[in-house]
Protein backbone atom coordinates (compact mmCIF):
# COMPACT_ATOMS: atom_id res chain seq x y z
CA UNK A 1 0.00 0.00 0.00
CA UNK A 2 1.30 3.59 -1.09
CA UNK A 3 2.15 6.13 1.64
CA UNK A 4 -0.44 8.23 0.17
CA UNK A 5 -3.48 5.82 -0.07
CA UNK A 6 -2.42 4.76 3.96
CA UNK A 7 -2.85 8.39 5.02
CA UNK A 8 -6.52 8.53 3.22
CA UNK A 9 -7.32 5.25 4.90
CA UNK A 10 -6.50 5.85 8.47
CA UNK A 11 -9.34 4.87 10.27
CA UNK A 12 -11.67 7.64 11.94
CA UNK A 13 -12.83 5.31 14.44
CA UNK A 14 -9.51 4.81 15.97
CA UNK A 15 -10.20 6.45 19.61
CA UNK A 16 -6.48 8.06 19.43
CA UNK A 17 -7.19 9.44 15.85
CA UNK A 18 -9.62 12.31 17.09
CA UNK A 19 -6.57 13.81 18.87
CA UNK A 20 -4.03 13.93 16.54
CA UNK A 21 -3.93 16.66 13.95
CA UNK A 22 -1.25 17.47 10.74
CA UNK A 23 1.54 19.79 11.56
CA UNK A 24 4.23 21.55 9.24
CA UNK A 25 7.52 20.27 10.52
CA UNK A 26 10.86 22.26 9.70
CA UNK A 27 13.69 20.27 8.96
CA UNK A 28 17.48 21.00 8.21
CA UNK A 29 18.00 21.64 4.07
CA UNK A 30 18.63 18.69 2.58
CA UNK A 31 16.67 16.70 5.62
CA UNK A 32 13.39 16.07 4.31
CA UNK A 33 13.63 12.72 3.11
CA UNK A 34 16.07 11.48 6.05
CA UNK A 35 13.51 13.06 8.61
CA UNK A 36 10.59 11.59 6.73
CA UNK A 37 12.11 7.72 7.34
CA UNK A 38 12.81 8.54 10.70
CA UNK A 39 9.27 9.82 11.70
CA UNK A 40 7.65 6.81 9.45
CA UNK A 41 10.18 4.44 11.78
CA UNK A 42 8.32 5.83 14.89
CA UNK A 43 5.45 4.87 13.59
CA UNK A 44 4.14 8.53 12.70
CA UNK A 45 1.96 9.36 10.05
CA UNK A 46 4.02 11.36 7.82
CA UNK A 47 4.20 13.10 4.50
CA UNK A 48 6.51 14.64 2.22
CA UNK A 49 4.80 15.17 -1.06
CA UNK A 50 7.62 15.71 -3.62
CA UNK A 51 7.40 16.31 -7.48
CA UNK A 52 9.45 15.63 -10.79
CA UNK A 53 12.17 17.94 -12.24
CA UNK A 54 14.21 18.25 -14.61
CA UNK A 55 17.78 19.90 -14.15
CA UNK A 56 19.92 21.33 -17.18
CA UNK A 57 23.69 21.66 -16.88
CA UNK A 58 25.59 22.63 -19.81
CA UNK A 59 26.96 19.13 -20.73
CA UNK A 60 23.79 16.86 -19.36
CA UNK A 61 20.17 17.07 -17.85
CA UNK A 62 19.04 14.56 -14.96
CA UNK A 63 15.58 13.86 -14.01
CA UNK A 64 15.26 14.82 -9.84
CA UNK A 65 12.04 14.30 -7.49
CA UNK A 66 12.27 17.37 -5.27
CA UNK A 67 10.32 17.93 -2.37
CA UNK A 68 7.67 20.44 -3.32
CA UNK A 69 7.94 22.27 -0.05
CA UNK A 70 12.02 22.54 0.36
CA UNK A 71 12.81 22.39 4.53
CA UNK A 72 9.02 21.14 5.15
CA UNK A 73 7.28 17.94 5.59
CA UNK A 74 4.07 17.15 6.82
CA UNK A 75 2.73 14.84 10.14
CA UNK A 76 0.17 13.90 11.90
CA UNK A 77 0.40 13.77 15.61
CA UNK A 78 -1.08 14.80 19.44
CA UNK A 79 0.43 18.46 19.55
CA UNK A 80 0.95 17.57 23.65
CA UNK A 81 3.25 14.31 22.84
CA UNK A 82 5.32 16.16 20.38
CA UNK A 83 9.23 15.62 21.98
CA UNK A 84 9.63 12.37 20.02
CA UNK A 85 9.22 14.51 17.10
CA UNK A 86 11.12 17.43 18.31
CA UNK A 87 14.28 15.32 19.16
CA UNK A 88 14.16 13.92 15.75
CA UNK A 89 17.82 14.24 14.18
CA UNK A 90 17.52 17.13 11.51
CA UNK A 91 13.70 18.50 12.65
CA UNK A 92 14.30 22.39 13.80
CA UNK A 93 10.59 23.24 14.61
CA UNK A 94 6.94 22.48 14.15
CA UNK A 95 5.74 25.38 12.71
CA UNK A 96 3.39 27.99 14.28
CA UNK A 97 2.75 31.60 15.75
CA UNK A 98 4.76 32.23 18.92
CA UNK A 99 4.63 29.43 21.04
CA UNK A 100 2.17 27.09 19.48
CA UNK A 101 1.63 24.87 16.99
CA UNK A 102 -0.86 25.69 14.43
CA UNK A 103 -2.49 22.13 12.83
CA UNK A 104 -3.01 22.35 8.90
CA UNK A 105 -6.44 20.80 7.84
CA UNK A 106 -6.84 17.66 6.31
CA UNK A 107 -8.26 19.39 3.45
CA UNK A 108 -5.13 20.92 2.59
CA UNK A 109 -3.26 18.11 2.89
CA UNK A 110 -5.94 16.49 0.67
CA UNK A 111 -5.68 18.63 -1.83
CA UNK A 112 -2.10 18.62 -1.79
CA UNK A 113 -2.41 14.95 -2.37
CA UNK A 114 -4.79 15.33 -5.45
CA UNK A 115 -2.38 17.71 -6.82
CA UNK A 116 0.62 15.20 -6.67
CA UNK A 117 -1.67 11.97 -7.72
CA UNK A 118 -2.86 13.94 -11.19
CA UNK A 119 -0.12 13.35 -13.12
CA UNK A 120 -0.02 16.89 -13.83
CA UNK A 121 3.07 19.28 -14.09
CA UNK A 122 3.65 20.68 -10.88
CA UNK A 123 5.56 23.48 -9.60
CA UNK A 124 6.54 24.77 -6.35
CA UNK A 125 5.52 28.59 -5.60
CA UNK A 126 7.58 31.04 -2.51
CA UNK A 127 4.65 33.26 -1.58
CA UNK A 128 0.77 33.06 -2.06
CA UNK A 129 -0.91 33.32 -4.89
CA UNK A 130 -3.77 36.22 -4.99
CA UNK A 131 -6.21 36.28 -8.01
CA UNK A 132 -9.61 35.23 -8.98
CA UNK A 133 -10.88 31.87 -7.04
CA UNK A 134 -11.90 28.73 -8.94
CA UNK A 135 -13.67 25.62 -8.80
CA UNK A 136 -12.46 22.78 -10.69
CA UNK A 137 -14.93 20.63 -12.31
CA UNK A 138 -13.68 18.71 -14.82
CA UNK A 139 -10.43 16.55 -15.48
CA UNK A 140 -8.38 14.87 -12.40
CA UNK A 141 -8.40 18.19 -10.14
CA UNK A 142 -12.18 17.94 -10.18
CA UNK A 143 -13.53 19.43 -6.87
CA UNK A 144 -10.54 21.37 -6.16
CA UNK A 145 -10.26 25.14 -5.09
CA UNK A 146 -8.04 27.28 -5.60
CA UNK A 147 -6.75 30.95 -7.47
CA UNK A 148 -6.26 30.61 -11.62
CA UNK A 149 -3.66 32.92 -12.84
CA UNK A 150 -1.92 32.84 -16.42
CA UNK A 151 1.32 32.82 -16.44
CA UNK A 152 3.60 32.54 -19.92
CA UNK A 153 0.47 32.22 -21.95
CA UNK A 154 -0.23 28.88 -19.75
CA UNK A 155 -3.04 28.78 -17.59
CA UNK A 156 -2.58 27.46 -13.49
CA UNK A 157 -4.39 26.66 -10.90
CA UNK A 158 -2.44 27.54 -7.40
CA UNK A 159 -3.31 26.05 -4.15
CA UNK A 160 -1.81 27.34 -1.04
CA UNK A 161 -0.30 26.67 2.33
CA UNK A 162 -0.86 29.86 4.46
CA UNK A 163 0.75 28.76 7.23
CA UNK A 164 4.15 28.35 5.00
CA UNK A 165 3.51 31.28 2.75
CA UNK A 166 3.71 29.08 -0.30
CA UNK A 167 1.95 27.59 -2.73
CA UNK A 168 1.50 25.05 -5.10
CA UNK A 169 0.98 25.41 -8.98
CA UNK A 170 -0.29 23.33 -11.09
CA UNK A 171 -1.00 23.42 -15.27
CA UNK A 172 -4.30 23.18 -16.07
CA UNK A 173 -7.14 23.60 -18.91
CA UNK A 174 -9.16 26.63 -19.13
CA UNK A 175 -11.95 24.86 -19.31
CA UNK A 176 -11.65 22.86 -16.44
CA UNK A 177 -12.73 25.64 -14.44
CA UNK A 178 -15.96 27.49 -13.19
CA UNK A 179 -15.31 31.20 -11.09
CA UNK A 180 -16.15 31.58 -7.76
CA UNK A 181 -18.41 34.61 -6.24
CA UNK A 182 -15.75 37.11 -4.60
CA UNK A 183 -15.76 36.59 -0.80
CA UNK A 184 -16.45 32.72 -1.59
CA UNK A 185 -14.44 31.01 1.85
CA UNK A 186 -11.91 28.91 0.23
CA UNK A 187 -13.19 24.86 1.59
CA UNK A 188 -8.86 23.87 1.79
CA UNK A 189 -7.54 26.39 4.34
CA UNK A 190 -7.00 26.36 7.81
CA UNK A 191 -9.66 28.59 9.53
CA UNK A 192 -6.40 30.94 10.05
CA UNK A 193 -6.00 32.29 6.62
CA UNK A 194 -2.87 34.55 6.69
CA UNK A 195 0.29 34.89 9.33
CA UNK A 196 2.16 38.14 9.76
CA UNK A 197 4.78 36.03 11.29
CA UNK A 198 5.57 32.62 11.61
CA UNK A 199 8.00 31.41 13.76
CA UNK A 200 9.55 27.62 15.03
CA UNK A 201 7.69 26.14 17.88
CA UNK A 202 9.52 24.63 20.57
Amino acid sequence: MSKESSIQGTSQTDPAHASRSWYAIRVRSKFERIVSTSLSGKAYEEYLPIYHARRKWSDRSKDLDLPLFPGYLFCRFDVELRLPILVTPGVISIVGIGRIPVAISDQEINAIQTMVRSGLLLRPWPQLAVGSRVLIEKGPLKGLEGVALDIKKKYHLFVSVPLLQRSVSVEIERDWVRPLPTGTIPRNVTSVNAFSTVTKVA
